[in-house]
């Protein structure tokens, strides 16, 4: 049934699903976070995604599947360190956003991936935005922008906010470098960037005097990584192959009303209007994009 559909439809499933993969990420790590420091967290996540894939490589060379794939190449440095060093820096500020922020709120704030995403497509590589795709922006925005106050009558910023839609931002640029690579071998994509971004989180939480030693909590984490880093990201690069970065980034929007609603059922989080009105917007921006 899979190979009956178009690659523009199988491509746009493989997005959905790895924002699926991806939503559990917010509430899960909220609640790891009461157990483990941020900047390891992020490491240990990202390790979790990189060593699951390469085990997952193995077992696809064992049977025989995978081998037409392309190999990083020098060529591909320059993007491939990039894709690195975003993806230490992202983690770690959502890991910091999260203690000082509700994970609902950060779940949705993720959606800010979106107009990051884009508007650096444009800038960077040219792809075209249509109108309707400018009005998604619009609302993304001004629903990040009615997330991060903390008090809207004095409109002071939430902190945790605004680390949120920093690490969005990066991952925004992240996507259009990782899509510079969509056509290499996802595995080996997701491999790389899982351990040495992992390695390199660890090493700035130790760096800052964190330390950690609950084997059950790291292993918990790396988990978590395997499934919301390594599997959607292997996915990720897959859509992005047929559908270019700015409309897998659209398809992947649906992730954080998927946290969302796993947070308020974690959390029993009651929404405030505020929060109602944000979501409504972003609905409306997900929807034109």
């Amino acid at each position: 049934m899979i190979n009956r559909l178009s690659p523009q439809k199988k491509a746009a499933g493989f997005a959905i699903l790895a924002a699926a993969l991806y939503a559990v990420n917010s509430p899960v790590s909220k609640l790891l976070l009461n157990h483990v420091p941020a900047a390891l967290l992020a490491g240990f996540l990202y390790l979790g995604a990189g060593i699951g894939m390469f085990f997952v490589g193995k077992i696809q060379n064992a049977a025989n599947i995978g081998h037409g794939e392309l190999p990083l190449t020098k060529k591909d440095l320059p993007f491939t360190v990039g894709m690195v060093v975003l993806d230490i820096a992202a983690p770690i500020c959502l890991m910091a956003g999260l203690a000082n922020t509700t994970a609902a709120n950060a779940s949705l704030l993720n959606n800010f991936e979106i107009v990051a995403t884009s508007v650096i497509a444009l800038l960077l590589f040219g792809e075209a935005i249509r109108p309707r795709l400018w009005c998604a922006i619009a609302c993304v925005t001004a629903a990040s922008a009615m997330l991060s106050f903390e008090d809207i009558n004095s409109l002071t910023f939430s902190f945790g906010s605004l680390l949120v839609l920093l690490a969005a931002a990066f991952w925004g640029l992240e996507n259009n470098c990782t899509r510079m690579l969509s056509t290499k071998n996802p595995l080996q994509i997701v491999t790389v960037k899982g351990i040495f971004s992992g390695l390199g989180s660890l090493a700035c939480g130790i760096v800052i005097g964190e330390r950690y030693f609950q084997p059950i909590y790291i292993l918990l984490a790396m988990l978590l990584g395997f499934v919301a880093y390594g599997l959607s990201i292997f996915f990720y690069i897959y859509a992005q192959r047929t559908l270019g970065a700015a409309k897998t980034s659209a398809y992947y929007a649906v992730a954080p009303f998927i946290g969302a609603a796993l947070s308020f059922l974690i959390f029993h989080e009651m929404p405030s209007g505020i929060f109602l009105a944000a979501l409504l917007l972003m609905l409306l921006g997900t929807y034109l994009a």
